[in-house]
This record gives structure tokens, C-alpha cells and sequence, in this order.
């Protein structure tokens, strides 16, 4: 399994952040804007990313401000898992999104740069959008 993380402080207390990612409508603010055909519920969303593949995620897991767990829906390209790990300090909160992936050779080296790139993005996303 490969392994993508990024991580950031956000200046808002856990409860706050957890409420936000909680809700999959608001997901698709912290997306790159490539990302197109959007549609969600609080529970789950599917997107299409051009010319590479069609998505739909579905939350597996709430911890109550600390972790939402989200996973495919539908059939995916690759095993793969999303993660959103809070953990709340001094009334900030660090961030911490993972997404693990199933992905074969060839996959990893045409994957592994996108894949880092929007952890990157949605937790650049999110402090911007929650400070």
C-alpha cells in the first residue's frame, strides 16, 4: 500500500473542523479545480476527474472531532482509503489527511505525484477556507 499525507494546523477548535469534514457537501471546496460533475450528500459524493477516472466515496467512519474515514462507493480503479485525523490543541487544530492506496507498479508511478499533490491541496484548502 502506498501511502499519501499531508498535514496542517487550522486556528479553529476541533469541533469546528470535524463539523465541516463531517459533511461531504463541503468536500468538494476542498478539491482541486480540475474536478468536475460534482454530486453529494452529507454522506457520500461522486466527481469525475477528466480524462483519468469517475469516483463515487461514501464516509465509513465518524469519531466524534477526531476522525472521518471515507471509502469507495462504487468500484474504484485501486484499493483505497481516505482519512481525516484531528487532533486538537491550545484551540487550534492539527489536520492530518492520508490517503492509502492499493496501487501497482505502474500505477504508483503514474499515481504517486497527483495523489500527493491533492493531500497537499485539500489540507492547504481547508486551513484556507476555516481561518
Amino acid at each position: 500500500m502506498s501511502v499519501f499525507e499531508s498535514a496542517v494546523t487550522v486556528n479553529k477548535p476541533a469541533a469546528q473542523v470535524y463539523a465541516f469534514l463531517a459533511d461531504m457537501n463541503n468536500h468538494h471546496r476542498l478539491m482541486p479545480d480540475n474536478i468536475a460533475d460534482w454530486v453529494s450528500t452529507t454522506d457520500e459524493a461522486s466527481f469525475t476527474i477528466p480524462n483519468i477516472t469517475s469516483l463515487s466515496l461514501t464516509i465509513a467512519e465518524r469519531v466524534t472531532d477526531s476522525l472521518i474515514r471515507i471509502i469507495p462507493a462504487g468500484p474504484p480503479p485501486f484499493e483505497m482509503e481516505l482519512k481525516w485525523e484531528l487532533t486538537e490543541a491550545d484551540n487550534t487544530t492539527e489536520a492530518v489527511f492520508t490517503i492509502t492506496a492499493g496501487l501497482n507498479m505502474m500505477m504508483k508511478m503514474l499515481a504517486s505525484g497527483p495523489l500527493q499533490k491533492l493531500a497537499d491541496e485539500e489540507t492547504t484548502n481547508l486551513a484556507k477556507l476555516l481561518s
